[in-house]
């Protein structure tokens, strides 16, 4: 995992908003796009990334706000 950013975790039927290497969930809200919301913010604020998990626990997207180290050629 990253050393920073934000997740959006599912977290007892509800979805949180967590820093990396947390376990703390910073904040909970009844809607993953709440939460999307929320992370998003935060994230674009201190130029890290975003990572949205599933239901499932796994990854299933992510946003980069900072200095992306691979910038798409073309």
């Amino acid at each position: 995992m990253a050393s920073k950013g934000q997740h959006v975790v599912p977290r007892d039927g509800k979805w949180g908003v967590r820093k990396a290497g947390s376990d703390k969930v910073t904040r909970t809200f009844d809607t993953q796009r709440e939460a999307i919301s929320e992370a998003r913010k935060i994230a674009r604020n201190q130029s890290t990334e975003l990572y949205v998990h599933g239901r499932d626990g796994r990854i299933r997207s992510r946003d980069s706000y900072g200095k992306d180290p691979y910038p798409p050629k073309g």
